[in-house]
């Protein structure tokens, strides 16, 4: 008769992946790592992940992994409770990075969009702006994208169970398409594009199929943003165009962008 395996010294780390207003998108990249997943689930513990599974398992946690911005008043108590238990706080997407794409009621009255969308507004408690969880607590990393990058996720996953820096970089997307040998877009073909602006991790996806890049990163570490809203007018756009073009998945980053570069 064999001897009975002795319990673990040190259990495995726990994650714990939340979900605040958002798509689901950026969870799912998680559940798209297939093999990877696998491979991690035999290194930690996935305490609770509602998009995979129904078992929730209380907190502490040593990695929480956030989706979403805080919209509502509940999302405000949900996020203070989820920084309590967990060790390191990673936000993931535009949406818990920079407010999402909802956050354009930041800009209008939020009140008005009840009011027309809802059958019973009175049944809607709803925040008056849609903001990042940064806003309301500390955040150790920013993920960006919209949705994420799956290398993207697993280095960030694996650096803090590592207890090292994730090594994601910081360039703009500009970057990304010398690496691939793209021809200019805006340059050699007089098309819109953001990325000389905006944050790398798309692998450069529009720019390579001859679309402008939109944005969906957020802006790059050091931009230059009123450099390229004269290029964008060049190549025909109006100033509304240009602003329609910037108000989308991160209005509110390269909002706070523009209003640090005025003079």
């Amino acid at each position: 008769m064999t001897d009975p395996v002795p319990p673990r010294e040190h259990p495995r780390p726990r994650l714990g992946v939340f979900k605040f207003a958002s798509c689901d998108g950026c969870q799912l990249t998680l559940l798209d790592c297939e093999d990877e997943l696998l491979a991690l689930a035999a290194e930690l513990e996935i305490a609770h992940f509602l998009e995979a599974s129904s078992e929730i398992a209380p907190g502490p946690y040593d990695l929480a992994l956030v989706e979403g911005s805080v919209s509502t008043p509940e999302h405000l108590e949900r996020i203070r409770r989820i920084r309590t238990e967990s060790r390191h706080l990673v936000t993931i997407g535009a949406c818990a990075t920079a407010g999402g794409v909802q956050a354009l009621r930041n800009y209008s009255d939020a009140a008005e969009y009840v009011q027309a969308v809802y059958a019973r507004p009175d049944y809607i408690q709803t925040l008056a702006t849609s903001t990042p969880i940064s806003a309301h607590v500390p955040v150790d990393f920013e993920l960006r994208g919209c949705p994420i990058n799956r290398p993207q996720l697993l280095e960030v996953i694996t650096a803090f169970l590592a207890g090292r820096k994730p090594g994601i970089p910081n360039h703009s997307v500009c970057f990304s398409c010398k690496q691939r040998d793209n021809v200019c877009v805006l340059v050699a073909h007089g098309t819109p594009c953001l990325g000389p602006v905006t944050h790398a991790g798309c692998g450069a996806l529009c720019p390579t199929y001859g679309r402008g890049c939109y944005g969906c990163y957020g802006p790059a570490a050091t931009t230059n943003l009123p450099a390229l809203i004269p290029v964008l007018r060049h190549d025909g756009m109006s100033d509304e165009d240009v602003a329609r073009f910037l108000h989308t998945f991160n209005v509110t980053a390269f909002t706070a962008v523009e209003e640090d570069d005025r003079p």
